[in-house]
């Protein structure tokens, strides 16, 4: 009944034929994984690995967007170059967060937001919602198909088809009209897996095209199950764990994001010091530590874990939590009750995994 439900991406087919199994998420059809977890996940970690991405949601703001993109977020976008991206969440008026999101400078008269997916419809009238200055706010998802080509050999193969001078150099910007196969495609150096790599944008018959390429290539394709785990690993929030409506920057250690020195923006009168801070966690005995797990310092209560699972990278069982600031220091030992026993943890440094630059 599921799959009947939801959408399918351009490459759709090609899950399928290649063994992806495949699961409903956000609303669309999507592989979870094609050989294993951790097969595909070490080879994004050690080589190369192609996601489609094309559920993710794409709003484009035109017009006096900067000022409008500033006011509607927490991180400074005054000063983003054209050509170059800003990561930023963006706020509710309690200081909770509405979703995160990807900042693209396409012009001065034009940004696009790149959104989550489950989040697309809700973003898109929030914004509308909040609209202030001269702005045109179009949701332009449907317009684009996305995959993602991460890990240390990524360029290599996409040097097959395009020059490097016309590939991005820095990380966090990217190329508006790069033509691969005869077909145009936004390319932009970034990722959501802790290794360098590349998201690229198109229409749907011209990214089905290059994905096919690339798995012909050699490429491996990989499903939503290691990019969890490997953006875990890198210490990535996900919107839905470490982020809700309900969590500030502030708690969640997304401080660097979230300028207060800003005039105005959404949010910010509700923003106060907090006695929260996000870590990591290391498993010291048996056992998986998954989400929504209870952490304690002795016999009280000092937060909850908010990601967790088996990190290939580090063969261990290692997780994130929002936990008070008074315990949150590395190398000190708590609990996490996994089901009915309280499992020996340690406060590790964020991120888990950082590649070799």
């Amino acid at each position: 009944m599921g799959l009947c439900m939801s959408k399918n991406t351009p490459m759709y087919e090609d899950h399928i034929r290649l063994g992806g199994k495949i699961v409903d998420f956000a609303g669309y059809n999507l592989p979870v994984q094609y050989s294993s977890i951790i097969k595909e996940h070490l080879s994004v970690r050690q080589d190369v690995g192609l996601f489609d991405v094309s559920h993710m949601g794409e709003i484009l703001i035109e017009g006096e967007c900067r000022k409008f993109v500033n006011y509607l977020v927490c991180n400074d976008v005054s000063t983003l170059k054209i050509g170059r991206i800003k990561y930023s969440p963006m706020l509710n008026e309690e200081g909770g967060i509405v979703d995160d999101l990807l900042i693209y400078a396409l012009s001065e008269k034009k940004f696009l937001l790149i959104v989550n997916a489950s989040n697309r419809e809700k973003d898109y009238e929030w914004i509308l919602s909040h609209k202030k200055y001269r702005v045109h706010i179009s949701d332009v998802g449907d317009s684009y198909s996305q995959i993602a080509l991460q890990g240390p050999n990524s360029k290599k193969h996409l040097l097959k088809y395009v020059d490097e001078s016309l590939l991005p150099k820095k990380y966090y910007s990217f190329n508006e009209n790069i033509e691969i196969l005869t077909h145009k495609f936004m390319v932009s150096r970034n990722g959501y897996t802790g290794e360098d790599g590349y998201e690229i944008y198109g229409d749907g018959d011209s990214i089905r095209d290059l994905f096919n390429h690339l798995i012909e290539d050699g490429v491996a394709p990989c499903g939503l199950g290691c990019r969890d785990t490997l953006r875990l690993e890198a210490g990535m929030p996900l919107y839905g764990h470490e982020m809700s409506d309900k969590i500030s920057p502030l708690d969640t250690s997304l401080e660097m994001f979230t300028k207060l020195d800003k005039e105005k923006f959404i949010g910010k009168s509700a923003l106060k010091s907090r006695n929260k801070v996000r870590v990591g966690l290391k498993n010291l005995d048996g056992g998986i530590i998954r989400e929504n797990m209870s952490v304690y310092d002795g016999f009280e209560k000092v937060g909850c874990t908010t990601s967790g699972t088996y990190l290939p990278s580090l063969k261990g069982s290692y997780a994130m939590a929002i936990i008070r600031k008074k315990v949150a220091i590395p190398g000190t030992q708590l609990r996490v009750k996994i089901r009915e026993k309280c499992t020996p943890v340690e406060i590790v440094e964020l991120p888990f995994y950082k590649r070799e630059k």
